[in-house]
């Protein structure tokens, strides 16, 4: 347990110092006294420092490049009660304008989703909300100047080595550093006798770190983190649990409280659900849901918008545009918003081209006040501002798996499965079988044996007891790993990957398949090794979906996939006439393609018929 350190205002040592007296004297700090007495024989009377200083997550308040707080690219602090707000924010990297004009605000109470394709700035803007990027032009407008913003991203920053407490505790990095600091000012200090060539450096030191140390209280800290564990689901005898003992799912509830106990402003999520089990992402849902904290959310994770965001921001060729609601409403509201659009866009070209044509006819004739008036209707109609410009729909990109020619009813049997390794049995005596035309969604916790089960159905592991098979009648697996881009092979080109993956595809069809999935010119030609996550992540699914096969099997496909990929995959598999295993945590994913659901629990299966309804 951290002990709050005996420590008093360098005045009251000063004092002491200058008396050259080696009697009692009362320190003049507000506190009650505790004693101390050093080496020097100093009859000092100490007082424990004050309440606890909150570290800064994000130092957000820097300026733009080189301008002053009134021009362009500043972080000004008026205008919003709460939260956060960015006003017509543009940023250009490498002669790319990603952000255009972006305005959007966050309130108490606000929980914003962030969406767009790959590439659309998403994190960017985040980051210029921290202050690791500066905006070019445009305000990020904060409700105060020492705004504490936290970020949590996919990758979790946890130490495996330290305890659950130790981790913690680590939250309190900037206040246990002076701790540290001042217990060895003091200790120092005891050892310098009445040298005051030695002892006024250590005074001015203690007298900067007790200002740095204001209302500091170290003895606070182990009853915040005793109050915010069991919030988490911890309990005091996992105190002493080494980090590395937890899944992903929990080393991400000891991020959350860490910086929870930082009492942040506003809080920025990045991908958060990535790595995360059903379970997982459904606690994380309901805890952020009772948080008032502010709240920016980056995901691909559909379900997880649906669940949580108060409201939706697209940003859509660097341009931004708000919609109340979650996901779903966003769809629904931004379809509807385009139809009303190409109404209106209709509309005034039926005007415009009936103004045109009258003009035309009356030029000609002896009606000339009529065509200038038509004339005066027409420019005012052109006009900026006026004109109605066209909605663009980006085209929705479909693909198909090859078509499944022939193959037998029973496509999987299994049956007394007992697997497991060394200690961990993760079958037991597990039984089922698929069939033609099924899509089975594999669910279960992360160590569950998933990925396990569809290793077993490929082949590439054997079973301890029982039998695993294939039906006997053209059943051919299409195998989609897990992490299906790592496998990619990096010496060849987007093409080549696809010319090897379909020898009997004709080229035309392979660029044109490739042009689907975002690839064009020479974007053709890179090699995978200097591919960009999610450009390998579309590289893959192509290649698997250009792979022909009877069985699909599939392990977390939707892995770094943006949403209009996802959507492609999920219409792909939908009409796909074989038979479908697909183990994921996306429950969106799931919903739209399962027809069956397999639980692995404790071992064995449970089976549901329909697509999967997680709460």
């Amino acid at each position: 347990m951290l002990q709050s350190p005996a420590s008093c205002s360098p005045r009251c040592l000063r004092e002491v110092a200058d008396s050259r007296q080696h009697v009692p004297v009362h320190c003049h700090c507000r506190q009650s006294p505790q004693q101390l007495r050093g080496k020097h024989n100093l009859g000092v009377t100490l007082c424990p420092a004050p309440r606890p200083i909150q570290t800064l997550i994000v130092a957000a308040g820097k300026k733009g490049k080189g301008k002053g707080p009134d021009e362009e690219g500043r972080v000004t602090t008026t205008s919003v009660s709460s939260g956060i707000k960015l006003e017509n924010v543009a940023i250009t990297f490498s002669m790319q304008q990603v952000l255009k004009n972006v305005t959007w605000d966050v309130k108490t109470g606000e929980r914003v989703g962030l969406v767009g394709v790959n590439g659309a700035g998403k994190t960017t803007q985040l980051q210029i909300i921290t202050g690791e990027l500066e905006p070019d032009t445009g305000d990020v407008i904060k409700a105060r100047p020492s705004m504490r913003i936290a970020y949590l991203t996919q990758e979790f920053d946890v130490n495996p080595g330290r305890t659950v407490r130790e981790e913690f505790l680590s939250a309190y990095d900037e206040q246990i550093k002076v701790q540290n600091r001042l217990e060895e000012v003091q200790v120092e200090l005891e050892n310098v006798g009445s040298d005051m060539d030695k002892m006024t450096p250590l005074l001015d030191e203690m007298e900067k770190l007790n200002n740095k140390a204001v209302d500091l209280d170290m003895s606070l800290l182990d009853s915040q983190v005793d109050k915010m564990m069991p919030e988490l689901g911890f309990t005091p005898e996992d105190n002493d649990r080494l980090v590395a003992s937890f899944s992903g799912g929990w080393q991400m509830r000891m991020c959350l409280g860490k910086i929870l106990l930082q009492e942040p402003d506003l809080l920025l999520l990045d991908e958060p659900t990535n790595h995360l089990d059903l379970q997982a992402i459904e606690w994380l849902e309901g805890y952020l849901k009772s948080q008032e904290i502010p709240m920016v959310i980056v995901s691909h994770d559909r379900e997880f918008l649906d669940q949580l965001c108060t409201k939706i921001v697209e940003t859509d060729a660097g341009v931004s545009t708000t919609y109340k609601g979650n996901y779903t409403e966003f769809v629904a509201a931004k379809k509807e918003a385009i139809a009303q659009q190409y109404i209106a866009y209709e509309k005034q070209q039926k005007e415009i081209n009936r103004l045109e044509e009258m003009i035309s006819r009356l030029a000609a004739g002896t009606r000339g006040g009529r065509a200038a008036s038509a004339k005066i209707e027409l420019e005012r109609l052109k006009a900026p501002g006026s004109l109605v410009e066209k909605p663009f729909e980006a085209k929705r990109r479909t693909f198909s798996f090859p078509p499944v020619e022939r193959m037998g009813q029973e496509v999987l049997s299994i049956k007394g499965l007992t697997h497991g390794y060394r200690d961990r049995l993760l079958f037991k005596d597990a039984t089922c079988t698929i069939e033609k035309g099924e899509r089975v969604a594999i669910i279960g916790g992360n160590g569950a044996g998933k990925s396990t089960l569809l290793r077993l159905i490929m082949g590439e592991e054997k079973p301890v007891e029982g039998e695993v098979t294939l039906g006997e009648h053209m059943i051919k697996p299409n195998y989609y790993e897990q992490n299906q881009s790592e496998a990619l092979d990096p010496s060849l080109t987007v093409l080549k990957t696809l010319e090897l993956a379909a020898p009997d595809a004709e080229l035309q069809d392979i660029k044109a398949i490739l042009g689907r999935m975002m690839f064009s010119g020479s974007a053709m030609d890179k090699k995978a090794e200097v591919l960009s996550g999610g450009e390998r992540a579309r590289l893959a699914l192509a290649k698997f979906m250009m792979t022909k096969g009877t069985l699909l099997v599939l392990d977390e496909p939707t892995n770094h996939l943006d949403i209009p990929s996802k959507e492609m995959l999920e219409e792909a598999c939908k009409n796909f006439q074989g038979a479908l295993i697909a183990a994921s945590h996306d429950r969106y994913f799931l919903r739209q393609v399962a027809t069956r659901v397999l639980e692995v629990d404790k071992g064995r299966f449970r089976d549901y018929p329909g697509a999967t309804t997680t709460s």
